[in-house]
């Protein structure tokens, strides 16, 4: 199994990247804030505009390390890495079951279902630990979006796989909002926006489901699957397709329950966002912290598996389940277990 190390996630304002023999150091002027081994990294995520120097961008690169380079509200402007490497003819049997998927959806039709019982599970789990505050309403969503899963598996085309999803997904939405018990004046559900996100609720998942897409990209290319080509998102040049396919069985279980709690918990509140004129919301630099520190801990939370049947780090899913997508391709399993929080 995998080894989860570390990313090290770079926020400081005005911070630069750089080389230290076989440290990453970050520096600020002449003083360096920060430094660790390059062994102990797998991947940076870095959010600014200063840079990183091209010898800690070539050190990078022979390591394995992908450096990650985001604007300061999060968005995904650029990323490095090394050489490509991984089995030329898994990646070919991948490329021609995504040339299959059109008539035939079977993968889509995993990453579909699943991220539908995952987003069922969030309103179960929140209905059965707040029974008193969580009411019966969305008892009739929860039966629907069962309903839409098992549709999904019956689905001979691509078309119906997503129209059933969109389905689904308005539903999920539509609910989520009785899940947030606190701060309810500031924090709330009306419907997904982003590019830019219109609210404080959709500001934090379009965080959390960038840092997911990032951890799912690196976990397909640690197995030697090619992160653009995918089954549910198809080709279009610079779209990591395979890892938002990846992305979408997980991300209820990892960001949106992630965003509840921070919330509900009270650890993010009104002053962590600023809004801009347009009425884009972004979090703020020390809110980004935060954020990010939530995820790290959250990463090294342990659970069992409900396929391997084993105890792992949440961190290493991506991972896991990457490992599990190319055991797939390979023939070695005859079935995708996408992964269904029990």
């Amino acid at each position: 199994m995998r080894r989860l190390l570390n990313t090290l996630y770079v926020t400081t304002p005005d911070s630069y990247l750089a080389r230290d023999g076989e440290n990453i150091i970050i520096r600020m002027d002449e003083e360096i804030l920060f430094r660790v081994p390059v062994h102990n990294i797998e991947a940076i995520v870095y959010f600014g505009y200063p840079g990183a120097s091209p010898s800690l961008l070539g050190l990078c690169a022979e390591r394995g390390v992908t450096v990650s380079f985001m604007n300061l509200y999060g968005k995904f402007l650029a990323r490095i890495e090394g050489p490509q490497t991984g089995n030329v003819l898994l990646r070919r049997k991948q490329y021609r079951l995504a040339d299959e998927e059109n008539d035939l959806p079977l993968l889509a039709k995993y990453f579909v279902a699943a991220k539908i019982m995952n987003c069922r599970a969030v309103l179960q789990r929140g209905r059965r630990d707040h029974p008193e505050r969580v009411g019966e309403d969305i008892d009739r969503s929860i039966s629907l979006m069962a309903n839409s899963a098992k549709k999904v598996y019956e689905s001979k085309s691509l078309n119906d796989i997503r129209g059933l999803e969109g389905e689904s997904a308005q539903k999920y939405f539509s609910e989520i909002d009785h899940l947030i018990l606190e701060q309810k004046d500031d924090f709330f559900m009306n419907g997904r926006s982003r590019r830019p996100p219109m609210d404080r609720f959709n500001t934090l998942l379009s965080f959390f489901y960038t840092l997911l897409v990032h951890e799912c990209r690196s976990a397909l290319e640690s197995v030697g699957l090619d992160p653009s080509v995918g089954y549910l998102h198809r080709d279009r040049p610079g779209r990591p397709s395979l890892a938002l396919d990846l992305m979408e069985e997980l991300r209820p279980y990892l960001a949106d329950r992630m965003v509840l709690s921070l919330i509900n918990r009270k650890q993010i509140s009104q002053g962590d966002f600023t809004v801009k004129e347009n009425g884009a919301v972004y979090v703020t630099s020390d809110a980004r912290k935060t954020l990010l520190t939530a995820w790290q801990k959250r990463k090294q939370e342990e659970i069992i598996h409900p396929y391997l049947e084993e105890k792992i780090p949440i961190g290493l899913l991506p991972y896991t389940q990457a490992l599990l997508l190319a055991r797939f391709l390979r023939g070695d399993l005859d079935g995708y277990p996408a992964f269904i929080w029990k």
